[in-house]
């Protein structure tokens, strides 16, 4: 997560506030500016705090929730941040998965200009698994896990009572991971597909399905 904040640069904009980058925090925050590049310190008012909605999922349910940022940081879809709502005591890391400013969903906005985040819960996440256990055969399996929990293409998991071997992970943006080593925090997994331990009826039928 970067923070923006907009302060005058005095390389390129001496008398109007442009976009940096905090590069170092503190009273006099290092920053880079965005438009020539040039770093130099600046001084910076009070920080205001913005009071920011927040609707977490986890699973099938959804709880929302109200948390404290700093008015300037500036979010974007696919950031991990923690949500910290003092009123109900929740605390809870999530993966931003849209914003909304006014009545648009956006990819980026400063805290100040933001009026819900939607995340995802990511302390603990169920990743499913389609299992191959036959030819014609596919069991459906889950497993609850720590979201920074890395799985690897290759390597063997317990699921329940069942050891699989992983054949390739789907990743939530679409894309799959198929190589053997490959790897994938928990976080990032849609699903797992993989196959029963000491079978291998898979390989006389690679060309079907998702294998």
């Amino acid at each position: 997560m970067t923070r923006e904040i907009v302060v005058e640069c005095p390389s390129c904009s001496p008398k109007e506030e442009v976009s940096h980058e905090v590069l170092k925090e503190g009273q006099s925050p290092v920053v880079r500016c965005l438009e020539c590049g040039q770093v130099h310190s600046a001084k910076l008012e009070k920080r205001k705090i913005a009071n920011v909605k927040a609707i977490v999922s986890r699973k099938d349910k959804s709880v929302t929730c109200r948390t404290e940022l700093d008015s300037e940081t500036v979010l974007y879809v696919d950031d991990e941040i923690v949500v910290d709502d003092e009123e109900t005591g929740m605390v809870c890391p999530i993966l931003i998965t849209s914003i909304e400013v006014g009545e648009k969903r956006v990819d980026s906005a400063r805290a100040e200009e933001i009026n819900t985040i939607w995340g995802r819960a990511i302390d603990e996440v169920t990743i499913k698994f389609s299992v191959q256990s036959g030819i014609e055969k596919t069991e459906a399996l889950e497993k609850v896990v720590q979201g920074d929990k890395e799985f690897t293409v290759g390597e063997e998991e317990k699921v329940g009572d069942t050891w699989v071997t992983i054949t390739k992970i789907k990743v939530r943006d679409g894309a799959f991971r198929s190589r053997k080593g490959d790897v994938m925090a928990a976080k990032y997994v849609k699903r797992i597909f993989a196959r029963k331990r000491g079978n291998r009826a898979w390989k006389r039928d690679s060309g079907r399905g998702p294998w």
